[in-house]
């Protein structure tokens, strides 16, 4: 097993910061805004990989690194002036589950249905996790800004 600060984690998120650099640059993002995604989509893959030795939970880490990187997007998107989605749709796609969606599809291709239902059940729990942690973060940073217009 992989230990959480080793040349397999580094490698792995320069892998998920150069697929978010070429998908940002493919969707005409332009100029630091792109340095800025790569790093978040590097955190986030990194941060789940970390999170995911500590604790052996899936779901915890996905909830834990969507968290951070959410919080990292809402601060980066202010300071660049981008709306906060753009950051979080980018950054989050490392942690989109194309795997479990593959097989579940061919769990019903081929009529293996407690294959396809049990691939489907976790895509949907990982689906739902991401979402959580987003309205989680999406939530608090509404009502501190609520708070402070009002004092």
């Amino acid at each position: 097993m992989m230990r959480p600060f080793d040349q397999l984690t580094l490698m792995q998120f320069t892998w998920a910061a150069l697929s978010i650099l070429g998908f940002s640059i493919r969707t005409n993002m332009r100029g630091w805004k792109i340095l800025l995604l790569a790093l978040g989509g590097g955190l986030n893959w990194a941060a789940y990989l970390i999170v995911l030795y500590y604790s052996d939970a899936l779901l915890f880490s996905i909830f834990c690194s969507t968290l951070l990187v959410c919080v990292y997007s809402e601060i980066v998107a202010r300071l660049v002036k981008v709306p906060v989605s753009v950051f979080v749709t980018c950054v989050i796609i490392p942690l989109v589950p194309g795997r479990t969606l593959y097989y579940a599809m061919q769990g019903y291709i081929a009529g293996d249905s407690a294959a396809a239902s049990e691939h489907t059940y976790k895509l949907l729990l990982i689906s739902g996790t991401i979402a959580m942690a987003i309205a989680v973060v999406s939530s608090l940073t509404n009502i501190l800004f609520r708070l402070k217009n009002r004092f």
